[in-house]
């Protein structure tokens, strides 16, 4: 489960911002709900990042994905020449020719391990990974510049200093080699899933997928019932989708470049069936062509139920940029309950996700489950949840208070500061009547 990330020095975050899922004491709302224990530690079940457009909250949820993918890729896909793929603040000068920092802390196996990497567009400058059993933190490896410190829990890295180019992560590289705990980590880093909700469509044949497994199917279907778009059943050609085990760990690059690539380019083969009615009786049904005759917010709903139902499923994480879009807010919330419920959530998966929907704030979220992205003015992005966020009377937020109301009035920041859109088409005439 992730415990903590903090990103620095990369797209808007000038200095390191972190998110926390840690439950925050002493708040008690939604306990037994909305959070688990895990570790000797409570966990949030889910995050929510609210801000205006432009503010970061879609950075953060890049970050993620960007530490994500080079923990996956960094030691097989890329050349020795080949440049890091972040993204330093471009506002200020100096941080703009100074390291990227990414860290993540997290539960795995009982232990908790706390991983990070600082890297410049040419070079890993730093690298560290800890791991705390118990209580005692201790020290797996440290590397600074060339240097790489194995220490006596990670002798699985021995040997491998030399192998490990200077664009490439160690962790990665130990995992190429079948180390123990370093494939367990990049495994854990594997089965977090990325889902953008403006695109999202190829995370549908993950869904297609699951739609071959009987259990998977009837989950698929109830919640796409559930969600009230007319469909009965989703039937596809059982010759051309692959028979996959539910709970396979498949990303979206696998399927697009697998082998059974070839085998997935069939959304037209893919159909919905409507009840159909003559003089509005009940008359048998009819069948639509999903890639044509189907709304945008049913193809993305088919698109994200996979990889959601996968994480409940798994007791995995997921993170979703745009949550909302195309989606009825009533939609948008039940999601976010599925997450926040023991019944359908009894493996503690995690939904860390950024959206505009202001209606969940009135629907049964913990203060530390609101998270808000600002930015300065210097262009930098800050981060902050509303259990610490401060009134400049120096008063914390209430559990009663209104939520909603109060970050629409702005009492909480993170809102667009709008000027009046009326001025902007006023005739020439009266703009120059109004300045005399």
């Amino acid at each position: 489960m992730l415990i903590e990330f903090e990103v620095g020095n990369f797209l808007s975050f000038k200095d390191p911002v972190r998110l926390s899922m840690v439950a925050a004491n002493p708040i008690k709302e939604y306990l037994e709900d909305n959070t688990c224990e895990a570790g000797k530690m409570r966990l949030l079940k889910s995050a929510v990042i609210y801000g205006a457009n432009a503010s970061g909250k879609s950075n953060l949820i890049n970050a993620i994905g960007t530490m994500r993918l080079f923990v996956l890729n960094s030691s097989k896909d890329m050349q020795a020449s080949q440049e890091i793929g972040v993204k330093p603040f471009k506002f200020d000068a100096k941080k703009e020719k100074e390291a990227s920092h990414f860290e993540i802390f997290f539960l795995l196996n009982d232990s908790r391990y706390r991983y990070g990497f600082e890297a410049d567009r040419k070079i890993i400058q730093k690298e560290w990974l800890f791991c705390t059993e118990k209580q005692k933190e201790s020290t797996l490896f440290l590397r600074e510049g060339e240097n790489i410190d194995v220490r006596e829990g990670f002798k699985e890295g021995g040997g491998l200093e030399e192998k490990t180019r200077s664009n490439a992560l160690f962790l990665s590289v130990v995992a190429q080699f079948n180390g123990a705990i370093s494939v367990s980590i990049v495994k854990w880093f594997s089965e977090v899933w990325p889902i953008h909700g403006l695109f999202d469509s190829e995370w549908g044949e993950y869904t297609k997928i699951l739609l071959q497994n009987a259990s998977m199917h009837k989950k698929i279907i109830d919640l796409i019932t559930f969600a009230d778009v007319g469909i009965m059943e989703i039937n596809l050609n059982e010759n051309v989708f692959p028979i996959i085990p539910a709970g396979t760990t498949i990303s979206p690059t696998a399927l697009a470049g697998g082998p059974m690539s070839s085998r997935l380019q069939t959304s037209s083969l893919l159909s919905t069936r409507h009840k159909r009615f003559n003089q509005g009786i009940e008359d048998g049904y009819v069948n639509l062509d999903f890639a044509t005759e189907e709304s945008e917010g049913t193809k993305k709903l088919f698109s994200i139920v996979g990889p959601i139902l996968r994480a409940l499923n798994n007791g995995n994480l997921v993170y979703i940029d745009e949550l909302d879009a195309k989606l009825h807010p009533l939609l948008t919330r039940a999601i976010v309950r599925m997450f926040n419920s023991r019944e359908s959530n009894p493996k503690n998966a995690q939904l860390v996700f950024a959206t505009h929907d202001t209606n969940l704030l009135q629907d049964r979220l913990r203060r530390d489950q609101i998270w808000f992205t600002e930015k300065n003015n210097l262009g930098a992005t800050d981060l902050y949840s509303l259990a610490e966020f401060k009134s400049p009377e120096g008063k914390k937020v209430r559990s009663d208070d209104s939520f909603e109301r109060s970050y629409i009035k702005g009492k909480y920041g993170a809102i667009p500061y709008l000027g009046n859109f009326e001025e902007l088409f006023k005739s020439e005439e009266e703009a120059n009547g109004s300045a005399s």
